[in-house]
């Protein structure tokens, strides 16, 4: 009972710390949580000393992987918003409909669904919620509900990666992984149903929501109906395919009209609420739309295994390395993946894809490009490197504070706190924990920053659940699947990315109180689906 105490008080201190009235901002909660988690592996867990040096180096080398993505958003963000691109962008938008839940669906849901489809890394928010920004929305609602409109087709993001990658180290064959995808994706699209909706709650009032309903439960099942569909064979593209199909379908839905109210309460202003904006011209709008077009362009080339570009920029083979001796060995494959192993002599190791994570490629290349395509003058081109630079900062100080507290919470494998208190849940429990099997999942994702770490760390520990209490494996380790993917609500390093992606401050504990309550309900949701399979 001490050790669940003992592993559990980090969680709630820092719960405490960052959702409180005067909240501490996430430089400082993050950083002091992983202080206290690190004292207590050393003198109450009695880890060793060098192993929880060594686990401080690769938590703050594995912040370099978000912060460079956020990095790369935010530049293009301001490339796109300097040269003008992002105006001409929301202009065409409201000319496609100026209904405010019809662009929200658009670029908020459908958009976003395709983009985790082929990339995850936490793009979608990325480069969705700036646009709704550009459309005039409260960049802070529109933080929160890009954090709960990506939450779906999270199982199946980059390709996937959380399934066949998440589950990877349990030993599944083909059949068996299916099996887990088909539930996923039958989970996932029944909570569709409901979560868009709150998530639209943000921004619009709930009678808005009811007179446009057609149009949302229209766009919904446009990416979850093909995304469900394709789950039954493929557990690579459900979401990348489901959200190309659903984008374009939500867009022919409102260029129509089709399900939508006409009352001007619920449309974007124009520059006048008496004058029609003028249409864009397409070339202007193509011009504009250019670096998104090259950006999902690249993102899919890249993220589908059979064009043989992805194992390019995978590529381990070593090109050269360097024994900094009982430091540690470091190494440089082809594809430029630096690699930092047996850290202090240990296990302990961290490694930086350079050419996959979608920092270079592809976002600083599309933004290069599009510096070029859009002839910016050489100042507005260093005041957008600036402006990324300075943003940047105090989000690297709190994602490295994240990223240790996550390994030391970590440290100690089955005696670890996160396991002790995952075994606790399902000690507790029994058959029972099905109802709750998600929650676990959501857990990993909030302190890990990923669905596919999620799965990778939490997988064994549910598999092992599962097969004791007597539930389908493949059940709850879907359940499983979905809490990664709705834990996204309330990560940490999502949070802080589109936060800082958006420009705003110090509102993370905010955040993290207004999204948790979806996250009840999403995993409310799993529990009943459970309880019918």
């Amino acid at each position: 009972m001490e050790n669940i105490i003992i592993s559990v008080f980090p969680i709630l201190l820092l719960i405490w710390m960052m959702t409180k009235k005067n909240a501490y901002p996430s430089y400082i909660a993050l950083p002091a949580t992983a202080v206290l988690v690190g004292i207590l592996q050393l003198f109450y867990f009695d880890a060793n000393p060098i192993l929880v040096g060594a686990n401080v180096i690769t938590g703050a080398l594995s912040a370099i992987t978000p912060v460079s993505i956020i990095a790369g958003a935010i530049l293009l963000n301001r490339v796109n918003e300097i040269s003008g691109a992002q105006a001409i962008t929301s202009r065409w938008l409201e000319t496609i409909n100026k209904n405010k839940i019809a662009q929200l669906m658009i670029i908020g849901w459908a958009f976003a669904f395709m983009l985790e489809g082929a990339s995850g890394f936490g793009t979608p928010a990325a480069i969705a919620a700036p646009i709704l920004m550009g459309l005039g929305f409260n960049p802070l609602k529109v933080a929160m509900l890009a954090l709960v409109m990506n939450s779906v087709p999270v199982s199946f993001g980059a390709v996937g990666t959380p399934t066949w990658f998440g589950f990877g180290n349990l030993g599944l064959n083909d059949q068996a992984l299916l099996d887990v995808g088909r539930t996923t994706a039958l989970i996932h699209t029944i909570a569709a149903t409901i979560i868009p909706l709150l998530a639209l709650r943000f921004l619009m009032s709930w009678r808005a929501i009811r007179k446009n309903i057609i149009y949302i439960q229209l766009s919904i099942f446009s990416c979850t109906l093909p995304y469900l569909i394709l789950a039954q064979w493929n557990y690579e593209f459900p979401a990348l395919v489901g959200g190309a199909i659903g984008f374009v379908l939500s867009i022919i839905l409102a260029n129509y009209n089709i399900g939508l109210s006409n009352n001007d309460e619920e449309s974007n202003p124009t520059d006048s609420q008496l004058v029609e904006k003028s249409k864009v011209p397409f070339t202007h709008v193509v011009k504009a739309m250019t670096p998104t077009i090259l950006l999902i362009a690249i993102l899919v080339l890249t993220r589908i295994k059979q064009l043989g570009i992805k194992g390019l920029l995978n590529d381990a083979t070593q090109l050269f390395s360097f024994d900094f001796g009982s430091f540690g060995h470091l190494s440089v494959s082809r594809a430029l993946i630096i690699k930092f192993s047996d850290i202090f002599g240990t296990h302990a190791a961290w490694a930086y894809k350079t050419l996959y994570v979608p920092a270079i490629i592809p976002f600083l290349v599309v933004s290069i490009i599009s510096i070029i395509i859009f002839k910016m003058p050489s100042k507005d081109a260093k005041r957008a490197f600036t402006e990324t630079a300075s943003g940047i900062k105090l989000p690297f100080i709190a994602l490295i504070g994240a990223l240790i507290m996550v390994k030391f919470m970590m440290l100690g494998g089955e005696h670890s706190p996160i396991m002790t208190v995952g075994t606790a849940f399902a000690d507790v429990m029994g058959k029972n924990w099905q109802y709750v099997a998600s929650y676990l999942g959501a857990v990993g994702a909030f302190f890990s920053g990923s669905a596919t770490v999620s799965n990778l760390t939490f997988g064994a520990i549910q598999n092992t659940i599962a097969t004791t209490v007597g539930l389908p494996t493949h059940l709850v380790l879907a359940l499983q699947s979905v809490g990664g993917a709705m834990g996204n609500m309330v990560c940490l390093n999502n949070i802080i990315a589109v936060s800082t992606i958006l420009g705003i401050k110090n509102q993370e504990g905010y955040i993290i109180k207004r999204t948790v309550k979806p996250m009840i309900v999403y995993g409310v949701i799993a529990a009943i689906v459970s309880a019918f399979l």
